[in-house]
């Protein structure tokens, strides 16, 4: 593994040791040792079959390794109650669904489950959950209405606030801005960086747009063939060399002149040189994309 690692050594309360795991006798991760950073926004990336949303599922206890164990506080997270677990470990999987006429407060509420027992009612500090996570997520105007009359970003940010009413410190993500217009996913990577950063909240989270991800990671993880290839500080790891390794992909990085970040430019055929595109000529630096 070509990993690079970020500055100082990552320390996190969930981590995987030596993981293998896959689908019906497919082998998807093999042999990858990851830690999550408390406090801070992971990113994974990687092309399609890299094995990025596999090692999310098997942190998020939602598949067993083949070998290895994922640790949480220390312990295998494998052979911990279901119930203690979702006390810590909050995950949104890709696509989820609700059933037809559930209302935005009836799904909300549904992150206080781990909460209930036969011997404990509904209480007020589960309605004062219920309520902080509907305004972070400020979704709090939508509380009596069906999820189904929302739109798709309105819709993914309920989700966010069901997980949010959970109040774990670890959040997992698959790939919670995919078929949302952009200016929605912006707003929503805003929310989870917010989360992390003047909430405390500890994020990992798999997404498919290159710029996006330079720009809201706070650690940027590049996966390829079910191994972690390079992974640090955006700066180290958002570089030509490692697009082309990772994504087979041309390009050229260049910081956005206003915000600061990185930026991917895919080199066109018939381009200018790298030293043009550099430059800022106007009449054929190839177009910004965000996604190979």
């Amino acid at each position: 593994m070509s990993s690079q690692p970020s500055p100082s050594s990552p320390t996190g309360r969930l981590q995987g040791e030596c993981l293998s795991a896959g689908y019906e006798g497919r082998r998807v991760l093999s042999d990858v040792d990851f830690c999550v950073e408390d406090g801070r926004v992971t990113v994974l990336l990687g092309p399609n079959g890299s094995g990025k949303s596999t090692l999310l599922k098997t942190l998020a206890r939602t598949l067993a390794p083949e070998h290895g164990q994922v640790l949480l506080d220390g312990k295998d997270i494998h052979r911990s109650r279901t119930r203690d677990v979702a006390r810590k470990l909050g995950i949104l999987p890709q696509g989820p669904s609700a059933p037809e006429g559930v209302t935005v407060r009836e799904l909300v509420c549904l992150g206080r489950f781990p909460y209930q027992h036969l011997w404990r009612q509904w209480s007020s500090e589960d309605e004062r959950a219920i309520k902080e996570a509907m305004a972070i997520a400020n979704v709090d105007q939508f509380a009596d209405r069906p999820i189904d009359d929302l739109s798709g970003g309105q819709r993914q940010r309920c989700w966010i606030a069901m997980v949010l009413a959970q109040e774990t410190d670890l959040i997992l993500l698959d790939e919670p801005t995919t078929f949302l217009d952009l200016k929605v996913q912006v707003d929503l990577l805003e929310l989870l960086v917010r989360l992390a950063h003047d909430k405390g909240r500890t994020l990992l989270v798999v997404l498919h747009d290159l710029n996006l991800a330079a720009a809201y990671a706070d650690v940027l993880v590049m996966m390829r063939d079910g191994r972690i290839e390079h992974s640090g500080v955006p700066e180290a790891v958002f570089t030509a060399t490692n697009l082309k390794q990772v994504f087979d992909l041309d390009a050229h990085v260049i910081r956005d002149p206003n915000t600061h970040r990185l930026v991917c430019v895919p080199t066109l055929a018939g381009s200018t040189s790298s030293q043009q595109v550099a430059a800022g000529l106007p009449s054929q630096t190839p177009t910004a994309m965000s996604h190979p």
